[in-house]
């Protein structure tokens, strides 16, 4: 007998998502699950709901591989979703409601669901979905203000098995989830980049565990000021449609966390569930960040101390300086939709050097360092291997096991994602000697004047340090010397509105006098507007702004 070969009975273990809930089933029984002021129950009784949910979604004669979507606010019936589905051997898809109607029906077309959890908020949209070419078989209905079903799709209810809270109440709370190998598809949504239709990624149940475990280890090696412990209460301000809310559920559900999910969001809401419920830690991206600072500080108050990820898009000094004040721990951390999506996290250490306010502020907005197993490279044009320090900027290629391994139907679009064995960001960055990366620009954002690179991220960055800006982007724009300039869009903060474009110029011109951006850098005009367009998850939408102002 071969000395390593298993004992008969050794359990093989797959990393499925039945198994994130191994420790919470016994260390948090008691703990509680939060729905905005509608909802609160305990673990206890959530993995009974799951086991109810599949029950329900077990007498829908599914075969292994059908596609449930999902069209909800952030709740309790997504989180349950997250679990039943999948180790159901079903494939959850979350729907971005926030796209335009007909890219939401493109996203629904193309994955061909089975099933779907549809919120009573959205049924306007699907209610003239050409059912007679749908693949949607059956609807669970999500309702949270007393919308029935009939009154909405009349004869055409026949696809509506019934209101949700009735079919998973009525359900049996028991169910026996199977092992299956781990490498089965778990979940798939859509991207929601400015061109194009949305692409299709997905994820395993393995890449979705190995991603649970090295979001906690990697949040846990930092210190609690700004870390994860067991005494967090966590609450999503990322849609939990796009990138599983940055994974954060699987994993504050893996370590038994308190969570809170806010429904809708509206600032008034969402601060009161902050304060009411003790939040300790969220994550965003920074439109939601000004949403909350600009709702405390009507209050008169300030935050305690609330840990904030911001992630989406660049984190500036003027808004990390903002936050501060108002008593928010922010940093920054990074990845994509493919990426699903935490490759790179800010360093914090108990025991890190003593550092000025502005070094500390600039070290949050970096795009972080790797998180435990990412490997981060940049790549020249060429696809070779560039050295580190800011003049050998390049494109950042990943490896991670948790990486969607292509774009769903896509084989085109997929092959560019993956090109010698990494992923390709089609971010501009630079790696520092300590590990830092720095994304200067999106490739197709980057501004080419004069055959020199003019990094956009970095003017922004500077113009946010002027007190009058709560919002900036730069955009490149054609000129018939220099090829493109670039062009400063600046929304004012509301008791500023009296400031002129010389005021804000004059920072970027005192960052060229010290050296931190060439003269060339300067924006050649700006642009005061009331807002800035922004994409479904908010972050700046940078095709709408060359259209509009170019």
């Amino acid at each position: 007998m071969d000395v390593y070969q298993s004992a008969p009975d050794a359990y093989d273990f797959p990393l499925t998502i039945k198994q994130l809930l191994n420790r919470s089933k016994v260390a948090a029984r008691h703990q509680e699950i939060i729905y905005s002021n509608k909802k609160r129950f305990t673990y206890e009784q959530f993995f009974k709901r799951i086991n109810q949910l599949a029950n329900v979604l077990a007498t829908l004669n599914l075969s292994v591989g059908d596609i449930v979507a999902v069209m909800d606010w952030d709740s309790h019936r997504y989180l349950e979703a997250y679990f039943a589905v999948p180790m159901s051997e079903l494939i959850l898809q979350t729907v971005n409601i926030r796209l335009s109607p007909d890219k939401v029906l493109f996203t629904i077309n193309h994955a061909q669901p089975k099933v779907l959890l549809l919120n009573s908020e959205f049924a306007s949209l699907v209610k003239d979905y050409q059912f007679d070419n749908s693949s949607i078989e059956h609807i669970l209905w999500l309702d949270d203000n007393g919308v029935s079903y009939e009154s909405v799709f009349g004869d055409q209810n026949r696809r509506v098995i019934g209101e949700y809270e009735a079919l998973v109440t009525a359900a049996e709370d028991e169910f026996d989830f199977p092992d299956f190998d781990e490498n089965t598809i778990a979940t798939t949504f859509y991207t929601s980049g400015t061109t194009g239709d949305p692409k299709g990624v997905f994820f395993s149940h393995r890449q979705l565990v190995l991603h649970s475990l090295a979001e906690a280890a990697s949040l846990g090696m930092l210190p609690s000021k700004q870390g994860v412990s067991y005494g967090d209460v966590y609450m999503p301000l990322t849609p939990m449609f796009h990138v599983h809310a940055w994974g954060f559920p699987f994993t504050a559900t893996m370590a038994g966390l308190k969570q809170v999910y806010p429904g809708r969001y509206a600032p008034d809401a969402l601060v009161d569930l902050i304060v009411t419920e003790k939040v300790s830690i969220t994550h965003c991206v920074p439109t939601i960040l000004q949403m909350l600072i600009k709702e405390v500080s009507n209050r008169g108050q300030k935050f305690n101390g609330l840990k904030m990820i911001i992630g989406g898009s660049r984190l500036t000094e003027g808004l990390a300086k903002a936050a501060l004040d108002c008593g928010i721990e922010v940093y920054t951390g990074y990845g994509m939709s493919e990426t699903a999506p935490l490759i790179s996290l800010t360093d914090f250490s108990i025991n890190e050097p003593k550092m000025s306010e502005a070094e500390d502020i600039s070290r949050r907005c970096l795009t972080g360092k790797p998180v435990l197993l990412v490997e981060a490279q940049i790549w020249s044009e060429v696809n070779q291997l560039l050295p580190t320090g800011k003049d050998h900027a390049g494109e950042l290629v990943l490896r991670a096991p948790w990486l969607t391994q292509s774009y769903l139907k896509n084989p085109d679009a997929s092959r560019k994602l993956w090109r010698d064995g990494y992923l390709h960001t089609e971010d501009i960055a630079y790696l520092r000697e300590d590990g830092y990366i720095n994304i200067t620009d999106r490739l197709k954002d980057v501004i080419k004047s004069g055959g020199e690179w003019i990094s956009s991220l970095e003017i922004e960055t500077i113009l946010s340090l002027h007190p009058a800006v709560a919002d900036v982007a730069v955009i490149g724009v054609p000129d018939k010397q220099w090829g493109e300039r670039p062009l400063a869009l600046v929304v004012l903060k509301s008791d500023c509105q009296n400031t002129i474009g010389d005021d804000i110029k004059a920072i970027a011109e005192q960052a060229v006098s010290r050296g931190l951006i060439p003269k060339y850098g300067i924006p050649s005009e700006f642009k005061f507007v009331k807002e800035l367009p922004k994409t479904s998850v908010g972050k700046h939408d940078k095709k709408v702004m060359r259209e509009r102002f170019a």
